[in-house]
């Protein structure tokens, strides 16, 4: 008598369930507060110069005051200007610019997906080798040299961040749609000569968009991170604009002695990151199913 084969269990799986069970149980009022600091945070970066209580860039007070002296919150750099006021104005060009490579990334990385899951044959095969091409490189090693290309800036630290940023995405929706393409209501489309445009576009990329929802939440706090990071290096914006990455590497002398200087930049940074992983936990966890 022939003795069956165990069915091998599959780890994956069982993680995922485990994980989303683990989800299930947390409050959605909870999930909802945690996708709304995306807003929140959003709030306060065009609030910026409003809750700025002094000018970023000039001096208004005593350099080298302590946090709470002076009416200084966090208190001043080595020149007199207000700490606090250039943490919220650097808050707010490395919020704006990953939520700009997160776009981009979208953009570039689903038009690029969409048209490789659609067509199939030799456009997707050639559109991934590309994407693969991309993905094999380091993203930051790549991302400064075409910094050193381009001259260093703010906008062409942008450009090139967003250059090797949408692999990741024409990934996640070529993967949507190549799955999308086999279902029902999709070769029910096509045998009633609904055109290839009208398919991939009414049928194929609405299943994709909850993914990509999903991933470009997550991708926020890495892409502060990673521009921090580039400007720490001397590649993001020239002095005296505030920046947090820039400010933290500028001041590193004053570390031991007035260590709020350089602190409270990196502090905002992670931050940033922190709230941008709970934001999109909370994200994926209203819009994946249970």
């Amino acid at each position: 008598m022939a003795v069956a084969e165990p069915v091998p269990l599959d780890t994956h799986r069982l993680s995922r369930g485990r994980s989303r069970a683990t989800s299930a149980r947390l409050p959605r009022r909870l999930n909802i507060a945690a996708a709304s600091l995306l807003a929140v945070v959003t709030v306060v970066a065009l609030l910026a110069p409003l809750l700025s209580p002094h000018d970023p860039l000039f001096p208004t007070g005593q350099p080298l005051l302590a946090p709470g002296h002076g009416g200084f919150l966090l208190g001043s750099d080595s020149i007199g200007r207000d700490v606090l006021s250039r943490v919220l104005y650097g808050l707010r060009a490395s919020w704006f610019a990953a939520l700009a490579v997160v776009a981009s990334g979208v953009l570039i990385g689903g038009l690029v997906g969409l048209l490789a899951g659609a067509a199939g044959g030799w456009i997707d095969n050639l559109l991934m080798r590309i994407t693969d091409g991309f993905l094999a490189l380091p993203a930051p090693v790549l991302a400064i040299a075409v910094v050193a290309a381009l001259g260093p800036g703010f906008t062409h630290t942008l450009v090139a961040v967003s250059i090797v940023w949408w692999p990741l995405y024409a990934r996640i929706v070529r993967g949507e749609i190549r799955k999308l393409a086999a279902r029902p209501h999709v070769e029910a489309a096509r045998l009633a000569g609904t055109g290839r445009v009208r398919i991939a576009l009414r049928h194929l990329l609405p299943g994709a968009v909850p993914a990509t929802v999903v991933t470009a939440s997550l991708d926020i706090g890495n892409l502060v991170l990673t521009l921090a990071g580039l400007s720490f290096l001397g590649l993001g914006q020239s002095a005296p604009a505030p920046e947090l990455g820039a400010d933290s590497a500028r001041n590193l002398t004053f570390l031991l002695q007035q260590w709020w200087i350089p602190v409270m930049p990196g502090l905002a940074v992670a931050l940033l990151a922190f709230v941008g992983n709970i934001a999109g936990d909370g994200v994926r966890n209203l819009i994946e199913p249970e």
